[in-house]
């Protein structure tokens, strides 16, 4: 029997039973040690496809693969234990018909183990949560700043400051919750309007730069930890690991340079046991 059979991991009705209660705490992860280091500390990872810049270079998540998320959502399926982990649906996976989006969830879902998948629940998405929901695949919706929508928006901008589409957010939020989705990401919003949009479903809400009027919080978790020069203004940093892995570099590279940097087989495998 497993040694990590004990432990439960949770799954879509825990966090939809969180709504008014707990906080939920979620951060992204893409590997399996950042996974197991998170996985403590969360109630749920996204495997978010911010993978793409944060991982791989990408100038945003357009160019995201289906092969990606699932890469790096077995590796974070590895790493945790307890955490729901959810998996970003990439762009132009699921906004076509309620077939293809379903036959891409449950391949995320197959090849992954993962117990949810995320969608942007944009003004034709509904239907397709809909669709997955009734045929066993939990969904996450996510409404706001929409960043596979970045090519139409003409760049990442807060959203919701005018009336029209303050009022399409909150329709967009209220039907991916009467779609099935037991969760919705709310992203790049004011206040006013994430409590607005938090008052009106019965589904939590996960902000990020959305304030602290949502059930629960997230972050890109590289963000958090300082690993870039840039971070959204409403990022806390949490740690500066940039400088520190710089300093540790530096000294590696001057340890060998100084030729004082232990290599040799014994010492390789005496640290092996």
């Amino acid at each position: 029997m497993s040694r990590h059979a004990d432990i439960r991991r949770l799954t879509a009705p825990d966090i939809r039973a969180r709504k008014g209660g707990e906080p939920i705490v979620c951060l992204t992860a893409y590997t399996a040690p950042m996974a197991a280091i998170l996985d403590p500390h969360c109630d749920l990872l996204l495997v978010g496809d911010s993978v793409g810049m944060v991982v791989h270079g990408l100038p945003n998540t357009v160019g995201v693969t289906l092969d990606m998320m699932i890469l790096h959502g077995q590796a974070v399926m590895r790493g945790s234990r307890r955490a729901m982990v959810v998996v970003d649906m990439p762009f132009g996976s699921y906004e076509g018909s309620a077939e293809v989006a379903y036959a891409n969830a449950a391949r995320i879902m197959k090849e992954t183990g993962c117990n949810a998948v995320k969608v942007e629940a944009g003004p034709t998405v509904a239907a397709n949560i809909d669709y997955m929901v009734r045929r066993g695949i939990p969904v996450m919706g996510h409404v706001g700043l929409r960043p596979q929508a970045v090519m139409v928006e003409g760049g990442f901008k807060a959203k919701g400051k005018a009336g029209e589409e303050r009022r399409l957010i909150l329709d967009e939020a209220r039907a991916a919750a009467e779609a099935g989705a037991f969760a919705v990401v709310v992203e790049g919003v004011a206040e006013g309007l994430a409590r607005e949009i938090t008052d009106a479903i019965p589904v939590p809400t996960i902000g990020i730069g959305a304030s602290a009027g949502c059930d629960g919080q997230i972050l890109v978790t590289d963000d958090m930890l300082g690993l870039f020069d840039w971070t959204p203004k409403f990022v806390r940093r949490y740690a500066d690991l940039k400088a520190e892995i710089a300093a540790a570099a530096a000294s590696y590279s001057a340890d060998v340079r100084a030729r004082t940097f232990p290599g040799e087989a014994e010492t390789y495998f005496s640290n092996k046991g």
